[in-house]
């Protein structure tokens, strides 16, 4: 009996063993998994078209920059900076773990290519230059991103860093993120086209944009921003734009870089399915400026910041210009205001010599910056050039469908298909799905890699 007890005991604590150790590791799955939340607005109104946990605070990852690069543009419209002031690079910037640009401590960098590694690149080390260059320090900048976030209307967002790296308190909503997204759209269109460029100059190198894949696979879309972190997943918040409408959708805690790209797809259908035809455009309203005033911070990471500003010296010339004639003319009028006017002029320059009138053949040099590099213009393969094969995914009853299953596949096989012409092709049998402009060798891999996902496929020739 003794014995028997010896065997069973160690049996049972075993046993218990293996599910305590199967209880913790589901309990760290759960942990894991980073909450799931959506929201889809009709961008013209504002009007919200569909929301899932939209209120619930999460972690946003590097959508955080979208608030970064906002005050950017913010800062540069108010004349804190400019797009070309040199920004020395601090120890702290240039730390930041990846994403990053590569910057190095002590080095200068124009503040225009800071902005596009962190709109494109979503590069951590140039959204923290950008935060100590226009606040001081990064602490600092992040007070004012969650004071212009309140000012917007983000009530529930709080931001604690520039990049959005977890960090304890730095957490916002789909719908708080949704409402940023569209105020960038519409308070400055100027730079908007920043988020739909393939691949960008940011002046040590030319880096690759973290959306492109849905850029490219999804028609009429042209930015936002994506973002991931272990603690918040996957996350993007996308917008489209289709004649006349355009829908903005934001994910939180995808799985997956392509779950959450067909995920994001599939919002932004039901959004335009949604959406009407016609609706007035009600911009937001732009959030007060504050800037920096009040919490006594210094542009502490510009290179040869002024100190002073002075005023320029007049020019010595010969002689006087006298303003008589406008005061003579103001009083001949009876005109008030006029005389005024005219004899202020008169007493600020009374005795005091002016320059003389340029000449009208001088010629002036511009004083504008360096024109940037002509925007990328990024296109589908043509054609042309031996790409003349295709393949065909399917024979559908409704356009729909066969556009639907293209979409689908698209996001499904990238490597092989990015750069290819989704068309539907119109027949008395249906509706023909297939990927264009490709050489043979693609399409035979396309499709054999597709028939290995069990998708009907097969080859179009050149006809």
């Amino acid at each position: 009996m003794i014995v028997q007890i010896r065997r069973t005991v160690p049996a049972r604590m075993g046993f218990l063993l293996i599910a305590f150790v199967w209880l913790l590791f589901s309990a760290a799955q759960q942990v894991a998994a980073a909450p799931y939340a959506a929201m889809v607005i009709d961008a013209r109104t504002g009007e919200v078209l569909h929301s899932r946990n939209a209120d619930t605070r999460l972690h946003p990852a590097s959508l955080t920059k979208m608030m970064t690069l906002y005050i950017a543009f913010e800062a540069v419209r108010n004349g804190e900076i400019t797009l070309d002031t040199p920004v020395r690079i601090t120890k702290k910037a240039s730390s930041e773990p990846p994403s990053k640009l590569g910057l190095r401590t002590g080095q200068t960098i124009a503040f225009r290519y800071l902005i596009r590694a962190a709109a494109v690149k979503s590069a951590n080390d140039a959204a923290t230059a950008i935060g100590i260059a226009i606040s001081g320090s990064e602490a600092a900048f992040a007070r004012r991103m969650t004071r212009t976030a309140k000012a917007m209307g983000m009530s529930r967002t709080t931001f604690k860093n520039a990049h959005g790296l977890t960090e304890s308190g730095h957490l916002s909503t789909a719908r708080d993120m949704t409402t940023l997204g569209r105020h960038l759209l519409y308070d400055y269109p100027q730079y908007y086209n920043l988020f739909s460029r393939q691949s960008t100059h940011a002046g040590i190198k030319t880096v690759p944009n973290t959306n492109r894949r849905l850029l490219a696979a999804y028609k009429g879309a042209d930015g936002i921003k994506t973002g991931y972190t272990r603690a918040a997943g996957f996350n993007l918040v996308a917008s489209a734009k289709r004649k006349d409408e355009r829908v903005i959708a934001t994910v939180f805690g995808g799985k997956s870089g392509a779950s959450r790209n067909a995920k994001v797809a599939e919002l932004l259908d039901m959004g335009f399915r949604r959406a009407p035809s016609r609706a007035p455009i009600r911009k937001p309203a732009r959030p007060a400026y504050a800037g920096n005033a009040g919490l006594g911070v210094s542009v502490a990471g510009l290179s040869g910041a002024p100190k002073t500003s002075l005023r320029p010296v007049l020019r010595p010339v010969a002689g006087t210009v006298q303003v008589a004639s406008v005061a003579e003319t103001a009083a001949k009028n009876g005109d008030r205001i006029q005389n005024g006017i005219a004899a202020a002029i008169a007493a600020a320059t009374d005795g005091t010599p002016r320059p003389a009138a340029r000449p009208e053949d001088l010629v002036l040099a511009s004083t504008d910056p360096a024109p940037e590099p002509e925007q990328e213009v990024v296109t589908r393969l043509s054609t042309s050039g031996g790409h003349l094969w295709g393949v065909n995914v399917g024979r559908y009853t409704t356009r729909y469908e066969a556009e639907k299953v293209l979409l689908k596949t698209a996001l499904s096989e990238m490597t092989t298909l990015e750069g290819t012409l989704r068309k539907v092709n119109q027949s008395t049998r249906g509706f023909e799905a297939t990927f264009q402009g490709m050489t043979r060798e693609q399409a035979d891999l396309a499709c054999r890699r597709l028939q290995a996902r069990n998708v009907t496929c097969f080859m179009i020739g050149p006809s």
